[in-house]
């Protein structure tokens, strides 16, 4: 039998298009020979030094929102190992996202909990001298140095056609497709992000994440 492709998935917990892309993602490792391995980025580190740019209305959740969700996954990587990174992540977007509870406090600890990780980790959330900083930005830097400071999450990277590494933001899409559906859009995205010179696809959207089907 010939060893599944890893597919490396960067991801902030915060983001509503990274979750709706993982949720896809999921769904491709149930029909193709593909195995996800998930790593942390933070959108809090993407715009640290760009808050005045922003919108008003981001500002405050990308100054201090965006830090506590992401400093308890790390937090919980770097003291119960990488395995624990997509369990974690899918107890913290059902929560946040499917269940309309938002990157609170208490979402936080209970998916500590749904997942029976100790409940001290919610410590994490409000330390700022972050013990574990220097591990989330290497994380961090290592997704977004593969496609660019001008995009955000989700990143995935694959082995391409002869052995090189391919990455790439996105696919953005909503909602999750599921099964076959799920299966065309990964094939149609290896195609395209294998041709030699391949830069970008784009188009506007039209309307926010759907998590009616999760």
């Amino acid at each position: 039998m010939s060893e599944k492709t890893p597919v490396d998935f960067w991801f902030d917990p915060l983001c509503p298009w990274a979750w709706m892309t993982s949720r896809w993602v999921l769904e491709v490792e149930k029909v193709r020979d593909i195995e996800v391995r998930w790593h942390i980025m933070s959108l809090a580190v993407l715009n640290e030094n760009k808050l005045d740019e922003l919108p008003e209305e981001y500002r405050e959740m990308l100054a201090v929102q965006a830090w506590q969700p992401v400093r308890v996954v790390t937090a919980a990587w770097q003291l119960h190992g990488e395995d624990v990174l997509g369990p974690l992540y899918t107890a913290l977007g059902t929560r946040i996202h499917n269940n309309g509870e938002g990157p609170t406090l208490d979402a936080i600890a209970g998916a500590l909990k749904d997942v029976g990780l100790p409940a001290s980790l919610i410590d994490y959330a409000e330390q700022t001298d972050f013990e574990f900083d220097a591990q989330l930005r290497a994380s961090h830097k290592e997704g977004i140095d593969k496609v660019g400071q001008e995009v955000g999450t989700p990143v995935i990277a694959v082995p391409g056609p002869d052995g090189q590494e391919i990455a790439f933001f996105g696919p953005v899409v909503t909602p999750a497709p599921q099964g076959e559906e799920a299966a065309r859009l990964w094939d149609g995205t290896l195609a395209v992000a294998s041709v030699p010179g391949f830069y970008e696809i784009k188009r506007t959207r039209t309307k926010g994440p759907d998590f009616s089907n999760l």
